[in-house]
């Protein structure tokens, strides 16, 4: 549950070494190489990957459905026909206030 957290094992983004207690020479290096354009990095986030979609319309949703008749042994009944193609993402929507990232090794509040 909740994997929203960064799927690279042992090092920290906001530290200047990876966590773990790794003694070999060539586990920290590998770390630090990794680290090097990232040390300067902030906590917080000001962008995120939208969940919304554009249809042919130009209409934003998140989903798209669509109204069918159905006629059976006579009757017509309306159903509702989730649309899936032609729908295009609306992409990286910057934040109205900047977030903490999820991998922040700092304990903010202690209860």
């Amino acid at each position: 549950m909740g994997g929203s957290g960064s799927k690279a094992k042992g090092v920290w983004p906001f530290s200047g070494t990876g966590a773990g207690g790794d003694s070999t020479s060539e586990v920290n290096e590998q770390s630090l190489a990794r680290l090097k354009g990232s040390r300067n990095a902030t906590p917080f986030v000001f962008t995120r990957r939208s969940s919304l979609y554009y249809d042919e319309d130009g209409d934003l949703a998140h989903e798209f459905y669509e109204e069918t008749v159905v006629t059976k042994n006579g009757r017509k009944k309306s159903k509702l026909k989730r649309i899936q193609k032609n729908l295009i993402p609306q992409g990286i929507v910057k934040l109205d206030h900047p977030c903490i990232h999820v991998d922040f090794p700092i304990i903010l509040c202690e209860v």
